[in-house]
Parts: structure tokens; C-alpha cells; sequence
């Protein structure tokens, strides 16, 4: 599985980046999509299921995270993550993303006490129980996001997870000093998000990852941070998808006057990130984030949406509602392109043994077509 045909070098990047003008930009990006994905555009149908709010990680961009007392703090229970996981089963979803906190029992004793009473210790060993549960309850294809794992977290989740993903968002530690969007988060540690990333890679895990982009980094951070993954790829082959993240400006945050990328510099990212990351990698952007622009996305060399609930929010931007998928089947199909659901994992991870476990396998292989995209 190639990453890309004729790699760009960091100063190559930098350069296209710095001087090549937008719309040149995004044609290479395009051909290069067209290279390696043709015209498919996917998108997974998801369930977002929040497992908790709490977290020790306090980033300046945050709505996701609260601490215990706040409005919204929460941990859900068996029963309500059963309960959520079968909404999203009635409606057709085949994936079910479980984002949450960073180990919040390391700071709050109400999460220790919460998981005491369900039988763990560590959020990411209830999680791994969740994941479990909903695979064998409900059928729906576990997709984790939580945070920093160690080698045996990502074991488990790999016996009950098509894929597990874990964004980067950037390689620079001057995104943690005073003043920064990392400041007061222990586990946004680059080396540490990067640990986690080769872990996945050393246990064959299908595993997304990618940056976020607005939140005081420079095109230099963000062209360090894709070529970081582009490395860790090259050796381990694991990388299923790289979500370019734009941040949002929201009332209630510390960043809540910072401005906000625009929607060239998200497009002149893609395209950078396409031209770095080569024809075979499956790029994604969120349209939510996007707003009514999102369909110009397409233009900067993307081939995947990511996942669009029809039964819940997006948690991490309760603002931003998912555009209805007849919409974006509109939307994508007026340009030219093949709208296609996929899996949680992708058709050229699905094709190899090594990426699943049997448990997974055996549920994958009944809801997928012989092609891989979804049934």
C-alpha cells in the first residue's frame, strides 16, 4: 500500500505551500486524488457515542470536556451506551465511534468511583468492555477515540474495534507552553500521541489520525505533522485515513476570539496534505466544519467525508449539524464523483487478514460487499 508516488521532501512542501498559487495547488491535488481513488468519495454512517465528558486534559479549543458538577459531565452507563448503539443500529448506521475524555480518574475521584462500581480501574479498560458489548449486542462496528493508549489498551481494543484512531494535531511542543492551546493538557505530548500511533502500527490496527489547523500553529508545524505521519506509515502500512481538522470558534472557550482558518488555508492544507501523503491515502475533511462551503472541499484532493450520524449530534461541535446524506450525495455526485458508504474500516484494510481480529472479522463480513464498500 503506497503512500505516495514521488514523495515531496519537507522543503519541497514548504515551498509548494509558501509560493505555488491556490488553484495550481488544488489541480495536483485532484489529479493525484484521481490517481490512486478515481472518482469514489466515501462516508461511514455512524453512532457518535460520548462515553464521557470527563477529562484531564484541559485545551483551550474544548466544548467536548467537563469536569465533575459541570453541565454535561457525564459517564455513560451499559445500559445507556446499549441503548444509544441500538438507535443507531434501527437507523442503518454500521459504525459506532466512541469518543471521550482522557484519563479522567487520574485527576477526578468521581470518575475512579464510577468505574469502581463498574468493575474497572481505567477508563480505557471500560471502554475496551463497551466496545465489546456493542459489537456483540448490536452487531454496529466499534470505531474508539480515546486519547493516548499504552500496548496492551490498544490489544484489546483491537479484538472488538474495525479501527481505532487517535489525531495527532501537531507536532510541535511550542503548543504546549503558557499561553498555548496545550498548555493545561498532559497527554497532547507530541512524542506521546506518536508512541500511540506506532504502537497501532507495530499490532497491524487499521488507525486514523490527522492534524487540526487554526489553533496558532504554522504551515511549517502543519508540514512537520503530515510528514510524521507519512513516515510512521511507510514503516507500518496502518494508516486508513488523515483527517485535516479546522478549528472553530465557539462563545464558551478560552480561544473564543482566536480567528478561525479560512477556508482557502483549509484548502491550500488539503491539497498540501494530498500532495505529501500521496494517491493511495484516504484523505477526509468534516463538511460540518465547513458549513455551505463544504462541497469545495472536494477540491482539494479529499476522497472521504468521514462520519455522518442520522441520530446524533456531533458531540465535539454541537454547533455544527451534519449535512443530511441525501444532501451530500447531492453535493457530491453534481461534481462528478460516486458517493459510497464504507465500513469503519476502509476496503483495502478490510482485504487483509492481519487488520482484524476473528471476532471483528466475522461481523464485518456480513455487512460489507464483495468490492469492501459497505452493503
Amino acid at each position: 500500500m503506497q503512500t505516495t508516488i514521488h514523495p515531496l521532501t519537507r522543503e519541497e512542501a514548504l515551498h509548494q505551500a509558501s509560493q505555488t498559487p491556490l488553484g495550481e495547488l488544488l489541480a495536483a491535488a485532484t489529479e493525484l486524488r484521481a490517481q490512486g481513488k478515481g472518482t469514489i468519495i466515501t462516508f461511514s454512517k455512524k453512532v457518535f457515542i460520548p462515553l464521557t465528558t470527563l477529562c484531564r486534559d484541559y485545551c483551550s479549543y474544548c466544548t467536548f470536556r467537563k469536569d465533575p458538577g459541570q453541565p454535561g459531565a457525564h459517564f455513560m452507563t451499559p445500559d445507556e451506551v446499549v441503548a444509544l448503539a441500538e438507535r443507531g443500529r434501527i437507523a442503518g448506521c454500521k459504525e459506532a465511534l466512541f469518543s471521550l475524555g482522557d484519563q479522567p480518574e487520574k485527576i477526578f475521584p468521581e470518575a475512579r468511583e464510577f468505574l469502581r462500581a463498574q468493575g474497572y480501574s481505567r477508563t480505557l479498560d471500560y471502554l475496551a468492555a463497551m466496545c465489546e458489548l456493542v459489537l456483540e449486542k448490536t452487531g454496529l462496528l466499534p470505531h474508539a477515540n480515546p486519547g493516548v493508549m499504552d500496548r496492551s489498551s490498544l490489544e484489546r481494543l483491537k479484538d472488538s474495534n474495525a479501527s481505532v484512531g487517535l489525531m495527532l494535531e501537531n507536532v510541535s511542543p511550542r503548543l504546549m507552553r503558557d499561553g498555548m492551546p496545550h498548555a493545561k493538557a498532559p497527554d497532547k505530548v507530541p512524542a506521546l500521541r506518536l508512541r500511540t500511533i506506532e504502537e497501532a502500527g507495530k499490532l497491524s490496527i487499521a488507525f486514523t489520525t490527522g492534524i487540526l489547523i487554526g489553533i496558532g500553529e504554522t504551515m511549517e508545524e502543519r508540514i512537520d505533522s503530515l510528514l510524521a505521519i507519512r513516515t510512521l506509515h511507510e514503516k507500518y502500512g496502518h494508516i486508513q485515513e488523515v483527517i485535516i481538522q479546522n478549528f472553530r470558534a465557539k462563545p464558551e472557550i478560552p480561544m473564543a476570539a482566536h480567528p478561525e482558518p479560512s477556508l482557502e488555508d483549509m484548502l491550500r492544507t488539503i491539497a498540501i496534505a494530498r500532495l505529501i501523503l500521496g494517491p493511495h491515502m484516504n484523505i477526509q475533511a468534516p463538511p460540518n466544519l465547513s458549513y455551505d462551503d463544504f462541497p469545495r472541499l472536494l477540491e482539494a484532493g479529499i476522497n472521504d467525508w468521514g462520519g455522518i450520524s442520522p441520530v446524533t449530534k456531533d458531540f465535539i461541535n454541537p454547533e455544527a449539524a451534519w449535512p443530511q446524506i441525501a444532501r451530500l450525495k447531492t453535493e457530491t455526485e453534481a461534481r462528478g464523483f460516486t458517493l459510497r458508504e464504507r465500513l469503519a474500516i476502509y476496503p483495502e484494510f478490510l482485504s487483509r487478514e492481519e487488520f482484524l481480529s476473528p471476532r471483528v472479522r466475522n461481523r464485518v463480513v456480513v455487512q460489507a460487499a464483495p468490492d469492501g464498500y459497505a452493503l
